[in-house]
């Protein structure tokens, strides 16, 4: 069967990313998961979601190391079924981050690792994460930036369902954080976890082209896939110069009342 023209590949359910990425999936590992909840000081049995939790790596280390009440979410089927697998006592749902089945002021913090610019409406994922956090929560973001914002269409035209694709400049995030309502507490580059990862993948693969024509040959989520054109995605990437970064942000205390006519 020919594979639709607009399908787009889920880089994220790739066992081929797994091999480099480990079962975070993203840059770095727990370091930056750790450094997050240190900066939080989160308290013991602190209620804490993680959106777009994948097989729930960082929930069960959340639970089982920092004492935390987790929740993961996340909209794969294959990657939430891969983590209750491997743990059944992990507490992983099935939804989008543009709709928490959660009420009003609920969590204590929320986490968004390589997953805020996976979300298709991003400005709605922000406003949901704001409402069912309390006054003053936390909320940690780990995830890729564009430092060249004139390379951001060549990204946004991949046929590849990452945080590549939707990946923004530093200020425009700070500036929708801002318009929902958070204060920025500290932002932090950390390119050089991506760059890791990079030299990592490219161990394992032997080149950045075999690597993006290994996930193009690889039916990972069940269905037709979008290929993958090594030679655009590396292109694009250089031309966006992109980077990586962990921000913090608070719930601005003023927002419960915003919540009460939500």
């Amino acid at each position: 069967m020919e594979k639709d023209a607009k399908a787009v590949f889920k880089l994220y359910e790739s066992e081929v990313l797994r091999q480099s990425a480990g079962d975070t999936l993203r840059p770095g590992g727990f370091y930056l998961t750790d450094l997050g909840v240190k900066c939080c000081n989160f308290p013991s049995g602190a209620r804490v979601l993680d959106v777009g939790c994948g097989s729930g790596a960082t929930v069960e280390r959340l639970v089982s190391v920092y004492g935390l009440q987790a929740i993961g979410l996340d909209s794969s089927e294959l990657l939430l079924e891969s983590g209750i697998k491997k743990n059944p006592s992990l507490n992983l749902i099935r939804g989008l981050g543009e709709d928490l089945p959660f009420p009003a002021q609920h969590m204590d913090g929320v986490f968004a690792e390589c997953a805020l610019s996976v979300m298709e409406d991003m400005d709605q994922v922000l406003k949901e994460i704001f409402r069912v956090l309390k006054p003053s929560g936390w909320l940690v973001i780990s995830d890729v930036y564009a430092r060249n914002p004139n390379g951001l269409q060549g990204l946004q035209e991949l046929k590849l369902d990452s945080c590549i694709r939707r990946a923004l400049p530093k200020e425009s995030l700070i500036n929708k954080l801002g318009g929902q309502g958070f204060h920025l507490v500290n932002w932090m580059d950390h390119t050089n976890l991506l760059t890791q990862l990079t030299v990592d993948i490219i161990m394992t693969h032997g080149s950045m082209s075999n690597f993006w024509l290994k996930t193009s040959s690889c039916s990972c989520s069940g269905s037709d896939s979008g290929s993958v054109d090594p030679i655009l995605v590396q292109s694009a990437l250089k031309q966006a110069k992109m980077g990586y970064f962990q921000l913090i942000a608070r719930k601005d205390a003023a927002g419960a009342e915003r919540d009460s006519k939500w």
